[in-house]
């Protein structure tokens, strides 16, 4: 892991502009869903097969994104919060991971009391938004993907003020099942107040298809919420721990294990609403 060097290129004339970044929070307020994990290898998987500048943002203090590639938060230089509190840019403290392509602004300790500090702040709610959409950061990355903290705090929702979807990762089990409403509930209030266009989507994780009851719930999200889930279920896999204590995505290192074809299949989903996304806007 090391520093990019801080050489890009001059920013485009309005002709060459790239189109800005598609940003993507992955929130839930449930513990233990696998909502690091899908953030560490939803990116991974784009950079991958779709695009050449993917940007993960660890705005979780905890900082398990920045342990799971490999990167001790206690010695991070750098976190969101110098960003989010200062005139540092994302680009600038950014740092590359093992995988070509993608890029991480990783959490440490400074990552602690942001949340009290931004609170602070008049219009918190969008400075991440302005962080992202900064001219050097935004011609950069083609995705940014948003790991957020379980709390429902400024840090939340300064991510889903930024983010075009939210994807809600949860277990088909009670409590997270039951926690979806509380999520919906937050996006339509940020829908209201601060970013009109924000759409969501689920992702079924952790699915076990052993027994009966992962099967049972799914029948009842489905009856409820189909025209949000992604097609693409996440089943169990022991490979995504491995990886996470080896510090390096389950793309890389085990590159044909179930979870990392099924990540792939969703990347694949996630491209193509990205895509719809920037045909409608054009």
């Amino acid at each position: 892991m090391f520093n990019r060097p801080w050489s890009l290129s001059p920013a485009p004339g309005n002709g060459d502009r790239r189109k800005r970044p598609f940003v993507i929070a992955i929130s839930h307020q449930k513990g233990g869903v696998a909502k690091t994990t899908t953030s560490l290898t939803l990116g991974a998987a784009l950079a991958e097969q779709f695009y050449e500048a993917v940007l993960l943002i660890d705005l979780d203090p905890q900082g398990n994104l920045t342990t799971g590639l490999g990167i001790d938060p206690g010695t991070a230089a750098h976190s969101a919060a110098d960003a989010l509190l200062s005139d540092k840019k994302l680009v600038q403290i950014s740092v590359r991971t093992g995988m070509q392509g993608l890029e991480l602004v990783p959490s440490n300790p400074g990552m602690l009391n942001v949340s009290k500090q931004l609170f602070d702040l008049p219009g918190y709610e969008y400075r991440l938004k302005s962080c992202i959409m900064e001219e050097m950061t935004a011609f950069y990355y083609d995705v940014v993907i948003i790991d957020c903290p379980p709390q429902l705090g400024p840090l939340t929702l300064a991510a889903l003020t930024a983010a075009d979807l939210v994807i809600v990762p949860f277990q088909c089990e009670f409590f997270a099942v039951q926690a979806l409403e509380n999520v919906l509930k937050l996006v339509r209030v940020i829908r209201n107040k601060t970013n009109p266009g924000l759409q969501f989507r689920m992702l079924v994780t952790m699915f076990d298809r052993r027994g009966n009851l992962h099967t049972n719930v799914l029948e009842k999200v489905e009856a409820r919420y189909a025209e949000s889930l992604f097609t693409t279920m996440i089943g169990v896999d022991s490979k995504l721990r491995e990886s996470q204590l080896v510090g390096s995505p389950v793309l890389l290192h085990a590159p044909r294990t179930r979870a990392a074809v099924q990540y792939r299949a969703l990347a694949q989903e996630v491209f193509y609403h990205v895509r719809r996304q920037h045909l409608q806007a054009a």
